[in-house]
């Protein structure tokens, strides 16, 4: 029993998007030019329900380009409408168009010239008339057993926002590089980190010089324990790499004289590189592939800039 109302809850909420979808017209373009010219914040509004999906929808926007901010009607009318400034838009949502609240917002944001675009489910209603774009999310029955409780209601309002965060993202041009930069924490800020956030760099980088004799080769990898040790000429342009397993290569073959070789003996050229702004992720995805356990980061010039070793990116769950 309990697995069919499930089924039913999902088919009943899934339809109501599917019919918001199929009802786009040119209003939602209209909407999209109208908050794309604001150039101020998207103040979102909306009471109860639709007050915490209009918190997500403010919260999407900000992290994809479009400055905005909730504003609780209820609090706005008690002291808050200074959160509201000439050149913010104004977007409300309200199923049936005539929350009392938000309605009594109207003389503020008509004061101060803020377009209103509105989601709900009645096109009739006083906020509808009040916009400059209503957009339809009427839904044929709520999820609600009842067809009391907001359910698919809100859920379509909340893919209707996500619709235009992503139409604005698209809009403004918003890069990976921009999403970055508004996730430094969490597993987002994780996934987009980059590999000069992550790279063995200066004293904790192992280099030795092309002449560097193999004992010196050995101390430089056994200091910093990463199993191997990038090899530069005296420009700092990357050369090659010295593994453990060069290493113990170079003893099988050349035996009793190992020691007076040099680093340009053992060493592998042309190792896996990366440059410092490639992500993480990236790099981890690479060294998996490539069945490696570290990249070196270069520069344009292939100057070597550090070590990415696998172990420091397997802790940051990145996938």
């Amino acid at each position: 029993m309990s697995i069919e109302t499930a089924k039913r809850v999902l088919r009943i909420e899934a339809e109501a998007i599917q019919g918001v979808s199929a009802r786009l017209d040119g209003r939602f373009e209209r909407a999209v030019e109208t908050l794309l010219a604001c150039k101020g914040r998207v103040v979102v509004t909306g009471m109860g329900k639709s007050g915490l999906i209009g918190r997500k929808i403010a919260a999407t926007f900000s992290s994809t380009g479009t400055p905005s901010l909730f504003l609780h009607p209820a609090e706005a009318l008690h002291g808050d409408l200074g959160m509201m400034l000439a050149g913010d838009a104004v977007l409300a949502i309200s199923y049936g168009g005539e929350t009392e609240e938000i309605v009594a917002l109207l003389p503020t944001i008509k004061r101060l010239g803020l377009p209103l675009v509105t989601l709900t489910g009645n096109l009739k209603s006083t906020l509808a008339a009040a916009s400059a774009v209503a957009l339809d999310t009427a839904v044929r029955e709520e999820a609600c057993t009842l067809n009391l409780a907001p359910t698919a209601s809100t859920a379509a309002a909340m893919a209707m926002g996500d619709a235009l965060a992503i139409v604005l993202l698209e809009r403004r041009g918003f890069s990976q590089d921009d999403f970055a930069a508004l996730h430094p924490g969490g597993r987002l800020g994780k996934k987009l980190l980059r590999a000069r956030d992550l790279m063995h760099s200066g004293e904790a980088m192992p280099r030795v010089l092309l002449e560097a004799k193999i004992p010196e080769v050995i101390y430089e990898i056994s200091r910093h324990r990463l199993g191997m040790t990038t090899v530069v000429d005296a420009r700092g342009v990357l050369a090659g790499i010295v593994t453990d397993g060069d290493l113990r290569r170079l003893m099988e073959r050349r035996r009793g004289e190992a020691f007076e070789l040099s680093a340009k003996d053992c060493l592998t050229p042309q190792p896996v590189t990366i440059g410092p702004e490639e992500f993480a992720s990236a790099a981890l995805h690479l060294m998996e592939e490539r069945k490696i356990t570290s990249v070196i980061v270069v520069d344009a010039e292939r100057r070597a800039l550090g070590v990415l070793h696998v172990h420091d990116l397997w802790t940051l769950e990145l996938f």
